[in-house]
């Protein structure tokens, strides 16, 4: 009975080992820094816009100086929560859809290794088996 376990460790070299293991972790953390610097720099552009937005916001309530002043400012507040409610709509889509980059491109990095280990294995077990009849043909 064949130990299929069983590994020679002399036959495996390095090449193989970074085709197989490191190649498919570099490409995937690559991917995930990626998708991290994208999601920082959305985050970091969204709040400078709601910061930038709550500034003026305050220098406009600064300026109020009579009731007509506070009823236009108020006025005011019903477009600002409207472009706010907008902006926080687009930023949601922009997360939703690096999200949905990131595990489509992990899904292709995935199969690709799948894939090139399912090839090597085949490889490797061939030259096996021409090894173990090659001694028994003599």
């Amino acid at each position: 009975m064949t130990n299929v376990f069983a590994f020679d460790a002399k036959q495996f070299d390095t090449a193989q080992f970074e085709s197989v293991f490191f190649a498919p972790a570099r490409a995937f953390a690559a991917l995930s820094i990626d998708v991290t610097e994208k999601l920082v720099n959305a985050q970091l552009d969204a709040t400078k816009a709601y910061a930038d937005t709550g500034l003026t916001q305050l220098r406009s309530l600064v300026e109020v100086k009579d009731a007509a002043g506070l009823k236009s400012y108020l006025e005011g507040q019903q477009a600002v929560a409207k472009g706010l409610t907008e902006r926080l709509k687009g930023d949601a889509g922009k997360a939703v859809a690096l999200q949905q980059e990131f595990v489509q491109e992990s899904q292709k990095l995935t199969e690709g290794s799948v894939k090139q280990a399912q090839e090597g294995l085949q490889q490797a077990t061939a030259t096996k088996a021409v090894k173990e009849t090659a001694p028994k043909a003599k």
